[in-house]
């Protein structure tokens, strides 16, 4: 019985032991390796998912250096310069806009409270001649020399500032700048833009910035000049264009960058009627409204300010109150005709309609001054932008430099203008 109970024990020990003896083994190989973390190699492995492995040299992922100075550097330095500036340009367009219907609006208020003012004295002259003695008397007079006076005081201030010339300047401005803003975006998509360019491009800004300045302390433009002058809002030393690096009249298999000399002839005869007929027709009307609003201007002031004085005396004599009432009423007059009628913006538009064809005669002058034909414009393009700028076609701008030559040939004035548009 002993012996048996030992045989089974020993049995069961060494099932126990066989058991334990064969536990599954782990695979020797895992089927994942553990990344390991580079030390000093100068190279990079790049472990794909598909288990493919590519070493990239660290020297070959190289940056540019920070001082380049090859053209691509220097183009990319160009193209960040000009995005500044057509992000001043797009502020400048907005400021100008937003002003400008300001001061439209202060013309507008300016012209109905003066003439309100002015017709409310006037009658109140009237009823303090009808109305007797006494008090009531003197509160009339007294309320209406306040308010011819008051009257008196607002158009000069309005008439200094010509509100509406002001609004005109502003409007004249956002479009310059707008084109400013159009040219910019051509040159950055056309090409990769230089130094040169971004130096014209900050002349063309502060040219418009001086010509049409938005403060009216110390920088506001003379508004009775004494003679009349065309704006300029382009820059003093201006140069021709030029054309970019891919001579594009090779391209296009032109001879002498598409110019000849019968267009250069049709070009001098352009800029002989724009001086003779539209630059002097703009310079005579020009005078002629700087005169009469020079005559409103005074006229509108004085004629309240004697209305004023009239309306001291009303009760004191008969003619006083005539006096008050019709001064009152002319100066009323004169207010509506000047501001109302917008002299002002009129005086400025013949300003800027006449710096436009002086723009376009220095343009020319200058291209054809320029004797390297490749250095030029491209001829049928230049001749393209001076049709589209005179508002005509190519077969009619030619038609007018043939009617310019044979009328001085003959000794004869052309009876045509050479701007169809204005």
């Amino acid at each position: 019985m002993a012996s048996s109970t030992l045989r089974l024990s020993s049995s069961s020990c060494s099932r126990q032991i066989n058991a334990v003896i064969h536990v599954p083994k782990l695979p020797e190989v895992i089927p994942f390796s553990i990344p390991k973390i580079p030390t000093t190699k100068p190279v990079e492995e790049l472990n794909l998912r598909d288990g493919f492995k590519r070493i990239v040299p660290v020297e070959k992922i190289s940056t540019a250096p920070i001082h380049d100075k090859s053209p691509n550097s220097d183009a990319t330095a160009a193209t960040t310069q000009l995005y500044a500036i057509l992000e001043a340009v797009a502020d400048r367009v907005e400021m100008h806009a937003n002003i400008g219907k300001q001061r439209e609006n202060w013309n507008t208020l300016l012209l109905n409270s003066v003439n309100m003012i002015t017709l409310t004295a006037a009658t109140m002259a009237g009823a303090a001649a009808i109305g007797g003695a006494g008090m009531p008397l003197l509160a009339l007079k007294l309320s209406s020399t306040l308010l011819y006076s008051a009257a008196t005081g607002m158009l000069l201030v309005t008439n200094k500032i010509q509100p509406s010339q002001l609004a005109e300047e502003q409007r004249n401005a956002t479009r310059l700048f707008r084109q400013i803003q159009t040219q910019i975006q051509t040159m950055m998509a056309l090409g990769s833009p230089s130094k040169e360019d971004v130096k014209s491009v900050m002349e063309k800004v502060l040219a418009a910035d001086k010509a049409y300045p938005l403060p009216l302390l110390g920088a506001m433009l003379d508004k009775f000049p004494a003679k009349f002058e065309p704006s300029v809002w382009w820059p003093s030393n201006q140069q021709i264009q030029k054309k970019n690096k891919s001579s594009e009249g090779k391209q296009r298999g032109q001879k002498n960058n598409g110019w000849s000399e019968e267009m250069e002839v049709e070009m001098r005869e352009i800029i002989e009627v724009v001086k003779r007929k539209d630059i002097e027709d703009y310079e005579r009307l020009g005078n002629l409204v700087l005169k009469i609003n020079k005559i409103l201007a005074i006229s509108g002031p004085l004629l309240t300010g004697i209305a004023a004085v009239g309306s001291a005396f009303v009760g004191n004599s008969s003619w006083a109150a005539v006096v008050a009432v019709a001064a009152g009423a002319l100066g009323s007059a004169v207010n509506a005709f000047e501001h109302g009628g917008q002299v002002g913006m009129v005086f400025e538009m013949y300003r800027n309609c006449a710096g436009f064809f002086q723009l376009l005669q220095e343009s020319i002058e200058s291209t054809l001054e320029e004797k390297d034909l490749e250095k030029r414009e491209n001829g049928e393009l230049f001749e393209m932008n001076v049709a589209l700028k005179l508002g005509r076609s190519l077969s009619q701008l030619r038609e007018l430099a043939r009617k310019s030559a044979s009328s001085r040939m003959d000794g004869t004035t052309i009876d045509e203008f050479a701007s169809k548009l204005f």
